[in-house]
């Protein structure tokens, strides 16, 4: 099954952001576009709207004029869905309400004919419930494009219950031709991206509520240590409170109300305060003419060691070493056995965090990071009972490699390496169940979130037992069930350890 022939015109019905989006999207691959919407002047209104976007990709050069002049040509607005009758491909970006979406394609059914493809944006809803009610439901898939539509690459090919293989093909094709990077997937809540992502917010929100660390700080560190490009409370400012919450909410009921998936009450307080972020001038941040961005606590100068001694392997943090003598400081290796850690002159012990508590007077843990010789910033924890001056000369350590310093509250698995964790726990898992492949996970993780690697690039550098051990360790300390690591990801770990000879 090939994509769709660029002489088959293509129809969008709901021309808001996302329909314009996905209908520029068509438009510029070549194919005669049809727009319409229930609201009387709106899709003249659109097509207007998307002429003039085709006018700045021509000041960009991303398009010549003749072109754009052709592009507009073939784009029309529609009086009613009769005008679709000839399309062989019908995508829905209407209000997410599947009443309102199982009306609009039982009326569609009466229009087209039974070999048009049609396709629902829903980023919410099951797709397999929008086509229920459908007299032909094997022509019907999810494509599901990411905001702005004409810039993000990915598209969440869906496949509904009853949707037939050639269908989704086709759709796959068809997206791809598009210039898009399409995933399949089964239609699960949440489909790959929006089901995986949740541990980025998650995670942030539950360092908050605990008091570890203002979002601010949380922000910093998953930019800076972490690698992400937006840090969870700057990135809910952009989305809104209201869309990310109420997408949170969608994929834990969707669950059954799995605890893996609880909304956060703090971030319930903030939308009920009205504060949604960018678009109403306050969230998590402030965004008032004159308001002031808050800055990340970092630690102020401390001196930095003479000497450490290196005992054992120090595993995904194996790279401080090598860093440690760059800046200066003698490093003095040792055998050691189980997980590594970096001893100071005063016998304190420095170890990448494990999921367990600090606990001791004489031990500091630092967070995951990304790449270790590229991070700007490290995070620290320590008991409240740590021993004075150990905090310090932790601290000078690691700004002698050039990082900032932030020092949280004893959180286990702190800020990074719970939320990879997770990340890659919610992965294992959807693959075991069959909602997409290790590959498309990776590949949509990385396109339409814009993590700086896949679930499963992530799991191979820190090794197959990493995850499962830290989540086990934070389930010790937090036994609701909600950072428990899932089956998938005991079978996947349980394996390596049989391949080591490691009992599990």
């Amino acid at each position: 099954m090939t994509a769709l022939d660029l002489s088959s015109p293509v129809a969008v019905v709901g021309t808001g952001t996302m329909g314009q989006g996905i209908a520029q999207v068509a438009l510029v691959a070549g194919h005669p576009v049809r727009l319409y919407d229930a609201v009387d002047g709106r899709a003249r209104e659109a097509a207007d709207a998307i002429g003039a976007r085709l006018d700045r990709l021509v000041e960009k050069d991303r398009l010549t004029g003749a072109e754009r002049d052709a592009a507009r040509a073939r784009l029309t607005s529609a009086e009613s869905l009769d005008a679709l009758a000839d399309c062989a491909l019908v995508v829905e970006a209407v209000v997410e309400r599947l009443d309102v979406k199982q009306e609009l394609f039982r009326a569609l059914e009466d229009v087209v004919g039974d070999d048009c493809l049609l396709a629902t944006n829903t980023s919410s809803l099951s797709v397999t419930a929008v086509g229920g009610a459908l007299r032909v439901p094997g022509r019907f898939v999810g494509l599901h494009f990411f905001n702005p539509a004409p810039l993000l690459p990915l598209v969440e090919v869906v496949s509904g219950f009853a949707t037939d293989p050639a269908s989704a093909t086709r759709a796959y094709e068809t997206a791809r031709a598009w210039g898009k990077t399409p995933v399949t997937c089964a239609d699960t809540p949440g489909f790959v991206v929006n089901r995986v992502a949740r541990p980025f917010y998650a995670e942030a929100l539950a360092v908050h509520e605990l008091r570890a660390a203002d979002p601010a700080t949380i922000d910093a560190v998953l930019r800076e240590s972490g690698g992400f490009r937006m840090g969870a409370f700057e990135l809910t400012d952009l989305i809104g409170q209201d869309v990310n919450e109420s997408v949170t909410h969608s994929v834990w009921q969707a669950f059954f109300q799995d605890v893996r998936f609880t909304p956060s009450l703090a971030q319930r307080r903030l939308v009920e305060s009205g504060r949604l972020g960018r678009k109403s001038g306050q969230g998590w941040y402030d965004y008032r003419d004159g308001a002031e961005r808050p800055g990340p606590h970092t630690a102020p100068p401390a001196e930095a060691p003479a000497y450490v001694v290196v005992e054992g392997d120090l595993g995904p943090a194996a790279e401080l070493v090598g860093l440690i003598r760059e800046a200066g400081v003698e490093v003095r290796p040792e055998d050691g056995y189980g997980a590594g850690r970096i001893v100071l002159p005063d016998g304190g012990t420095l170890c990448l965090t494990d999921g367990e508590l600090p606990g001791s007077e004489d031990l500091v843990h630092f967070d995951l990071a990304l790449d270790y010789r590229a991070a700007t910033r490290i995070a620290l924890s320590a008991s409240e009972g740590v021993r004075p001056g150990l905090l310090s000369g932790a601290t000078g350590l690691f700004q002698a490699l050039g990082k900032e310093v932030s020092v949280v509250g004893d959180v286990p698995g702190m800020i990074v390496a719970r939320t990879v964790a997770r990340i890659i726990d919610l992965a294992f898992d959807a693959v075991a169940r069959g909602v997409a492949t290790p590959e498309d996970v990776d590949t949509a993780m990385r396109l339409g979130v814009n993590y700086p690697l896949g679930p499963f690039e992530w799991n191979r550098r820190l090794g197959d037992t990493w995850a499962r051990d830290l989540l086990s360790h934070i389930h010790e300390w937090e036994p609701s069930g909600r950072c428990a690591p899932s089956l998938a990801l005991h079978r996947h770990a349980a394996a390596a350890d049989a391949r080591e000879g490691t009992p599990s």
